[in-house]
């Protein structure tokens, strides 16, 4: 599976305003940002990324993946942190 076949899962269905997936093989790394995950709590913005992934990482085409969730706000906060190119 390829990055952009893990950011095309995650955009067509979660309500997001980026996705970033790098990684390569079987383990990838997820940055989601949208205003979706205001007031969730850790576990529920874990959830809600794994949910439409679940069936490769049942059959799987994914074995590990690493998730960081932001709202908007947040993003626009952190981003030249975590991403310093962007």
């Amino acid at each position: 599976m390829q990055p952009e076949e893990i950011k095309s899962i995650l955009e067509q269905n979660l309500n997001l305003s980026e996705v970033h997936v790098t990684g390569d093989g079987s383990h990838f790394q997820v940055i989601a940002v949208g205003n979706m995950f205001d007031g969730m709590s850790r576990v529920k913005k874990q959830q809600a990324i794994y949910a439409p992934l679940n069936a490769h990482i049942a059959d799987g085409t994914l074995h590990a993946v690493s998730i960081r969730t932001f709202t908007d706000e947040e993003w626009q906060r952190d981003k030249k942190l975590i991403l310093p190119d962007a």
